[in-house]
């Protein structure tokens, strides 16, 4: 017995405000710079990655490699994404514990 497989699409769920905000929550739980830039990339491929592209005065397929999630972007890009796909950033200082 044979079994088809579909490649799984995020960007294809993600279709309202509350579905972006606890996918990138999820994200930015696990701390780790490439994946919150991937899934920024999945967001805006949900969104529009070539309005996105022109909206922050970059080439679609810059905005595809910086959102890859293999690149490295500069953290002015990854602002300037999350502003225009109206995501915003903010520090938050758990609990019983002092700023650095």
């Amino acid at each position: 017995m044979t079994f088809e497989t579909l490649t799984f699409d995020a960007a294809e769920v993600l279709d309202s405000d509350e579905a972006i905000e606890e996918f990138m929550l999820a994200a930015f739980e696990t701390q780790d710079a490439a994946f919150i830039a991937k899934s920024l990339g999945v967001v805006a491929r949900a969104r529009n990655m070539t309005a996105l592209a022109r909206d922050i005065g970059m080439s679609r397929a810059a905005l595809y490699k910086a959102l890859s999630g293999e690149g490295n972007p500069e953290f002015a890009t990854i602002m300037k994404v999350m502003k225009a796909l109206g995501i915003g950033l903010a520090p938050i200082v758990p609990s019983g514990k002092n700023a650095a």
